[in-house]
Formats: structure tokens, C-alpha cells, sequence
């Protein structure tokens, strides 16, 4: 159990060390996951899985030029599309770790809407694994909270607000 919560503190640190807008987000998406399965009743095993796919979302940032993880102005068609590889890129780096099971469903899809524009693979409504769904409320609900380097945090009213507009469009 150590050597699991080592190695994904490790993977996320890496992610976070290129970007300095997103220091805790990975465990606050983590976090955020792990509160939303409890309250729709996961299993206990599954909420567990979850809390790792949380904390691994990004990892595919790795494989991201960095200029483009902080860029502070509009990205272009091409930066857009090196960062829209990243989940896939994820999959590729811990694929083969043993225990992530369901979570990699989560790190390769949680960019998907429910309206099938999304990405990578424009997957829509229940289509989308469910890991995928409650990782990218929480990664929206964090990510509108937060400072980025494009934009000031929200509040977390107008995060909320802004979620439920989405409802069945984008989440």
C-alpha cells in the first residue's frame, strides 16, 4: 500500500513540476473524485480506484511540451492538439501498472462530454465510463477554483453554478 501511494505521489509530482498552476491539483481532483463516488454510493473498492485515477488524470502531461502547459496566451490549433493527446499519453505510461484497473478508463476519458464532443475518442452519454464522468466534474470543479496562468480563480458558487449549466451538455 506505501509502495502504491509512493509511486503515484511520484508520477504526480512530476506532472505538477512543469506546470506551477496545477500544484495540488491532482490531489484535489483526487479528492474531489473520491467525495462524488461516496455520495452516488460506489463500492468501497471502486471509490478506492477512483482516488488513484483522480490522482493520475494528468500523467499524460508528462508527455506535453511545457511551453504549452503554461502558455498564458490562446494556444494554437497545434498546441491544442499536444495537449487533447494527453490522456491517451497517460494510458500509455501506467497501462501496465497492475492495481489501476478501472482508473484507467477514468485517465483516458475524462475529457469526454456527454454531448460527444470531447475528446479523444468524442465518446457521448453512457458511453463514457463512469470513472471518466465523476473525474471530470471534480477536474472542471477544480480547475474553475484555481488560478491558471490564462485566467483568476472562480468562486466556488460560480464553479457550482457552472457545472450545473453544464449538466447533460458537457457533464
Amino acid at each position: 500500500q506505501q509502495a502504491h501511494a509512493a509511486t503515484l505521489a511520484a508520477l504526480c509530482q512530476a506532472v505538477e513540476t512543469k506546470d506551477y498552476y496545477t500544484r495540488g491539483h491532482s490531489e484535489r481532483v483526487s479528492r474531489g473524485s473520491v467525495m462524488i463516488a461516496q455520495e452516488i454510493g460506489m463500492r468501497s473498492d471502486r471509490v478506492e480506484a477512483i482516488r488513484y485515477a483522480g490522482m493520475l488524470h494528468d500523467v499524460g502531461k508528462l508527455g506535453v511540451p511545457t511551453k504549452y502547459l503554461q502558455k498564458t496566451g490562446p494556444l494554437s490549433e497545434e498546441e491544442f492538439a499536444a495537449i487533447q493527446l494527453h490522456p491517451m499519453r497517460g494510458l500509455e505510461i501506467v497501462r501496465e501498472i497492475g492495481f489501476l484497473d478501472e482508473a484507467l478508463a477514468g485517465i483516458m476519458h475524462h475529457h469526454e462530454k456527454m454531448n460527444g464532443r470531447g475528446y479523444p475518442m468524442g465518446l457521448a452519454g453512457d458511453e463514457i465510463p463512469e470513472f471518466a464522468r465523476v473525474i471530470s466534474v471534480a477536474d472542471a470543479f477544480d480547475s474553475m477554483t484555481s488560478t491558471r496562468s490564462y485566467r483568476a480563480a472562480r468562486t466556488v458558487e460560480e464553479a457550482v453554478q457552472e457545472l450545473r449549466r453544464g449538466s447533460g451538455d458537457h457533464f
